[in-house]
């Protein structure tokens, strides 16, 4: 593995336990239950007073054959840093679907990594996937 790699590689591991550090702390505060746009709020607010950029409702254009056919066809939640797709929901539970909207959000937007976090479980640790963009096109969950 190249060094860049590595360090790249290393970079987005402490971002990623940064943003679960702060989605803890954000369902420590306020509990499970509440909507999606409350914990995105929040989440934006808590990264940035970190001095972490974090940009919510970032628009992703949708490409067909080379094609841009929508300007406004798809909306990431959050964006952190430029490099990680973060993915909130206030759900009973994480179905499929919404691990896949995920996975196809990175591969459209060619990001590493995403976090699909669930605020409506008791414990958050159990809300939260994470979702690796592997330059093969596959999904891995880690």
């Amino acid at each position: 593995m190249k060094r860049l790699d590595f360090l790249e590689k290393n970079h987005i591991n402490n971002l990623t336990s940064i943003i679960i550090e702060v989605a803890i702390n954000v369902h420590n505060e306020l509990g499970p239950g509440l909507l999606e746009s409350v914990y995105n709020t929040c989440m934006v607010f808590e990264l940035q007073s970190r001095g972490i950029k974090a940009l919510s409702e970032v628009t992703l254009p949708v490409i067909y054959r080379g094609q841009q056919v929508s300007e406004n066809g798809l909306r990431i939640d959050l964006l952190v840093e430029d490099s990680v797709i973060v993915e909130l929901k206030s759900v009973e539970e994480i179905l499929p679907v919404h691990k896949k909207q995920l996975f196809t959000y990175l591969r459209l937007a060619n990001k590493p990594v995403g976090l699909l976090i669930n605020f409506n479980n008791s414990l958050l640790k159990d809300g939260i996937t994470r979702i690796v963009n592997s330059p093969k096109g596959d999904v891995r969950l880690t």
